[in-house]
């Protein structure tokens, strides 16, 4: 088989339909999920398409523009299908019920996987294993696809997008958010999300808090909040006891890369995922990646648009059309924590994603290359919950050597 994609989500179709576009048609969509869409199944909010299709849609809605696209053009799909395992010769291993367990030799591989959340175990959190401590996304799925409700009294550790969504989504369902504690002195979600789904509704934000003890036997029965210093500790004799049945946990996405392991492709320590050129093609040559697999976005039109990339170039790798014309590395300064790509193997305008490790007014953000200044971009304000964009020109990018993202501003 010429293409398979491994994540049947929104960057998974976005993909596959980019490279049927650019000529490809023996390709095979394979998703562990019982349908297509990914986790825009669950996620009945409004405030997707804006960009892409300049209109406001719900997740399933945005799915279901690129399903219809990819059920119109016949490009196939198995679900209930999990990868076991992919080698560097692009030979992938999955199973379901009806097939077993069975390979495929592809020539090109595009990971799409997503990300799933942190759980309560990476928290080390004191107290007992009581029912009603759910990761947000859990929750979520509980609510808008399973009609079930968590709780009636609700805290919520963490201020990421999903948690200051179900915050907003529990009490519009009759619950009670006392609370959203963010470990951070700023929030981790967009700030549109602070506005519609905290304020509005009156929900208190506690910046530097985080929960430090949970209390129930059977059932969850209330947490321990207690404020944290500059070194993210909780200060002794700040605990409040808040009395709870349910504690949601927004606490970071995770990009799931087990496969990307497997097949010996190198990751980035602090994105978690594949390291890329601008194609979006990793370490090993044929294997591509995009949407949440490769880093966590904030938007799906994003994830969408980086997907189109790589499944025209996964198409143009299938054909033959293979361009190497520089060997460029991305560095950071600290205050930007990364950059997506990390390396530039073609003369081509190159958009560079990244995200800053804190909240910074009157941002610059500088490129230099040698020493020069080549490109730059100011911005009223940058926060760790958003992520930036900048452009690279082709004609400035060098043959080889670097390109180093500066951030001048001020906290």
């Amino acid at each position: 088989m010429e293409l398979v994609i491994i994540g049947g989500g929104p960057a998974g179709m976005s993909a596959a339909v980019a490279a049927y576009e650019s000529g490809v048609r023996d390709m095979m969509i394979i998703e562990r999920d019982e349908a297509l869409g990914g986790i825009l199944r669950q996620c009945i909010h409004n405030g997707f398409g804006l960009h892409r299709f300049g209109e406001e849609l719900t997740g399933p809605e945005y799915a279901w523009k690129y399903e219809k696209q990819v059920k119109e053009l016949g490009i196939p799909f198995k679900l209930n299908t999990t990868v076991l395992d992919i080698t560097p010769d692009k030979t992938i291993t999955a199973v379901n019920p009806e097939d077993g367990v069975f390979t495929i030799k592809a020539k090109a591989v595009i990971l799409a996987m997503g990300c799933r959340e942190r759980p309560r175990g990476a928290l080390n959190i004191a107290g007992t294993r009581p029912a009603g401590i759910y990761s947000a996304g859990t929750a979520q799925k509980l609510v808008n696809m399973k009609g079930f409700m968590p709780g009636r009294s609700v805290v919520i550790l963490g201020s990421g997008d999903i948690g200051l969504i179900m915050a907003r989504r529990m009490t519009l369902e009759g619950a009670e958010v006392k609370a959203v504690c963010e470990l951070m002195p700023y929030s981790g979600g967009l700030a549109r999300n602070i506005e519609q789904c905290l304020n509005d509704f009156k929900i208190p934000l506690r910046l530097s808090h985080t929960v430090v003890r949970v209390f129930g036997k059977e059932r969850l029965t209330g947490v321990s909040v207690a404020r944290v210093d500059e070194n993210r500790r909780p200060v002794p004799g700040t605990e409040e006891y808040i009395p709870c049945d349910t504690l949601l946990l927004s606490v970071g996405l995770i990009p799931e890369n087990e496969l990307s392991k497997s097949a010996g492709i190198a990751l980035s320590g602090v994105t978690g995922g594949p390291e890329v050129n601008q194609d979006r093609q990793t370490t090993v040559p044929g294997i591509f990646a995009c949407g949440n697999v490769l880093h966590v976005h904030d938007l799906v039109d994003f994830v969408s648009e980086e997907a189109e990339t790589a499944g025209k170039k996964a198409a143009e790798y299938i054909i033959g059309i293979r361009k190497k014309n520089a060997d460029v590395t991305l560095k950071t300064d600290g205050r930007i924590r990364y950059t997506v790509p990390q390396r530039i193997t073609e003369k081509s305008d190159v958009n560079v994603y990244f995200r800053v490790g804190d909240v910074f007014r009157g941002a610059c953000i500088n490129v230099y290359s040698g020493g020069r200044l080549i490109a730059s971009r100011k911005k009223a304000r940058v926060a760790p919950g958003e992520m930036e964009v900048i452009k690279i020109k082709k004609e400035l990018i060098p043959d080889s050597g670097e390109l180093y993202f500066e951030l001048e501003a001020k906290k």
